[in-house]
């Protein structure tokens, strides 16, 4: 069995990465849409 620090240890890493991740896909979407304004569906 994996301890369980360890486990949360890498849950936190691995949530820290995935909000990274949106935030990153987020910027890139906003950005598109500046470029492109036909592209409005998100607000």
């Amino acid at each position: 069995m994996v301890p369980i620090s360890d486990a949360l240890n890498l849950m936190f890493s691995f949530g820290s990465f995935i909000v990274l991740l949106l935030g990153l896909v987020i910027a890139i979407v906003k950005l598109n849409q500046k470029n492109k304004p036909s592209l409005t569906t998100f607000n």
